[in-house]
């Protein structure tokens, strides 16, 4: 509360996708879909693996926390973007913005933390097969998974502490679709250095940790793939791993476009794309990524539909 009280800004106004009001229930409507899609493909994905005791891997144990955190990571931002394409107030309150930051940094971080574990998964499961059962283990997958979700939660409470004690006494026009930090500090009329290292900091930290995890674990399994040396067990080992790469450089790729960018920059379209790609769509196409490039999935879904047709007909 005293930071709201020392604050002459009591709400934040966000500039939104559009200001054509022609495209916007376009927008609106496709936006509405994506959203659909990616709460059902995510519940889609948890329920399947839940369901199906093949599935009882730590691969598909990290997969489903991945899509639980798509869950939400989605929700943060799509339902505000959808109510501001139809409505005349954009506005967020103070207390929102400060909630909505806090989740969004929180989960972001938290993803790119499950996709390095998914890597060092990858790696046990074709450079040491024998003795997979024995690395991976149900408590070494619960700790990596509590691992994730605490590192991510707790460098956001320090990042949302620092921004959001900040004095905001100048506009409060965001010109975005959300809450974004580098906004946020263009704002403040205080001293915004120590929040900006701070915020360097984690999301470099976050971001280059899993990208190390990443790679050095790649670097070990494309060199063991090289070694077998039938063509269709190469295959059927790279094949494990290329819907994780895929998802990887999806969401590596859309983030770094949106953080890895002048701060003197002003913010145009092509900025509200690429976060369009990070934040919306692509928690949307990891289920389908997954669910459409894995046989064994795609199986279990043309078996739930085949019996959910029986069930009909009867």
């Amino acid at each position: 509360m005293d930071v709201i009280n020392k604050t002459q800004v009591k709400d934040f106004v966000l500039s939104g996708l559009t200001d054509n009001g022609k495209l916007a229930p376009f927008l609106f409507i496709l936006f509405l879909h994506i959203y659909m899609v990616t709460i059902l493909g995510n519940i889609g994905m948890m329920a399947i693996i839940y369901s199906s005791t093949t599935l009882h891997t730590p691969m598909y144990f990290f997969l489903s926390y991945l899509s639980l955190v798509d869950s939400f990571f989605s929700s943060v931002i799509t339902p505000k973007i959808m109510h501001d394409l139809i409505s005349v107030n954009k506005s967020i309150s103070f207390s929102g913005c400060a909630l909505q930051f806090y989740f969004f940094a929180a989960l972001a971080s938290t993803e790119s933390l499950l996709l390095s574990n998914m890597a060092y998964d990858r790696y046990a499961a074709i450079c040491h097969p024998l003795h997979y059962v024995s690395i991976m283990t149900k408590k070494k997958c619960l700790s990596l998974v509590f691992l994730a979700i605490s590192i991510g939660f707790l460098q956001s409470s320090v990042q949302t502490s620092c921004v959001f004690s900040l004095e905001f006494c100048r506009s409060n026009l965001i010109d975005h679709f959300y809450c974004h930090t580098p906004l946020l500090l263009r704002l403040s009329c205080s001293d915004t250095f120590s929040c900006d290292m701070i915020t360097v900091f984690f999301i470099g930290a976050c971001g280059f940790y899993s990208l190390v995890i990443i790679l050095v674990s790649y670097m070990l399994i494309i060199s063991s793939i090289l070694r077998i040396k039938s063509a269709e067990g190469r295959q059927k080992a790279f094949s494990t791993c290329s819907s994780h790469l895929i998802c990887i450089c999806i969401f590596f790729g859309t983030g770094m476009s949106t953080y890895l960018r002048s701060p003197s920059r002003d913010f145009e379209k092509l900025d509200k794309v690429s976060s369009v790609l990070c934040s919306v769509v692509t928690p949307m196409l990891n289920p389908l990524i997954y669910s459409l490039r894995n046989q064994e999935v795609k199986r279990i879904i043309m078996r739930a539909v085949h019996n959910l047709t029986d069930v009909l007909k009867t």
